[in-house]
């Protein structure tokens, strides 16, 4: 750990600009907000909201933290020399947020040497506030949390009654095999939900809302903090074939959950786009 880096520092200022960033895109949000760009294909949209709460973040976090490296999800990319790098999606779930799906949230990652130390996800429109230091466990709005669902009484979930969590891609071609990976597991699970952020899927494995999450397509800012409270509250956090969580795929769920997860996806090549 480089000298005078303190990760609850680190997170107490991640929070209190996430809450900044969550009430800007409450109380600031346009009557007639609409789509300012698109990135990888039509479907794929930026609101200029996207861009204030991400200008919010990163100025709050130069103006305290000047020598530390930021990846924003919509385009702030600076490299530091302090050993710290802030990881930001500034709306995840924008879609939602643009037809006023309450489902989205403000994402903020801390990275020391790499790794993943400090996350928070901000959900203001359901007042929840998910932290985790590593190795101090996982929160919601201040009390601990565990990656097991009331059904489970502590205990594996089976493939058969675990309720999972996905989400797809935009490009057609991929969407049309994430269609067809999930209507092969539908009946081979309790049910299956499509929230649409992935930070907020891997809140939900951690607080027990749902049992397990999977996505082939979600990039470092949807999986940063998201996926450090999954692994805090208990969850295992993984891709295909022991690879780490990427874009390849990230899968999410306890002990047990996971495996049986994973070798579904495994058999089906889940991870190919045609």
């Amino acid at each position: 750990m480089p000298e005078n880096v303190n990760p609850k520092d680190l997170l107490e200022l991640a929070v209190r600009l996430a809450d900044e960033a969550g009430r800007l895109l409450v109380q600031e949000r346009p009557r007639d907000l609409g789509v300012a760009d698109t990135k990888s294909s039509p479907t794929d949209i930026v609101t200029v909201m996207d861009q204030r709460s991400e200008k919010l973040i990163v100025e709050g976090i130069l103006a305290e933290r000047p020598d530390d490296a930021i990846l924003g999800e919509e385009g702030s990319d600076r490299q530091g020399t302090s050993g710290v790098r802030w990881v930001i999606d500034p709306i995840d779930g924008t879609v939602n947020y643009l037809y006023e799906i309450p489902l989205w949230g403000v994402s903020i990652g801390v990275e020391v040497d790499g790794q993943t130390v400090a996350g928070v996800v901000e959900i203001p429109m359901l007042r929840e506030t998910f932290t985790a230091l590593r190795g101090d466990g996982a929160y919601r709005n201040g009390e601990a949390i565990r990656a097991y669902s009331a059904q489970s009484e502590g205990k594996p979930v089976p493939l058969e009654r675990a309720l999972i969590a996905t989400g797809f891609g935009y490009a057609a071609r991929r969407r049309a095999v994430q269609g067809e990976i999930v209507a092969d597991l539908l009946p081979r699970v309790r049910d299956i939900r499509r929230g649409g952020s992935a930070a907020l899927d891997l809140c939900s494995v951690a607080c027990g809302r749902v049992d397990g999450y999977f996505e082939r397509g979600a990039k470092p800012w949807d999986l940063s903090a998201g996926a450090l409270i999954a692994q805090e509250a208990g969850a295992k956090v993984g891709g295909l074939h022991g690879a780490a969580a990427s874009d390849e795929m990230t899968v999410a769920a306890a002990e047990g959950l996971f495996e049986a997860l994973c070798g579904f996806l495994e058999g089906h090549d889940a991870a190919r786009d045609s």
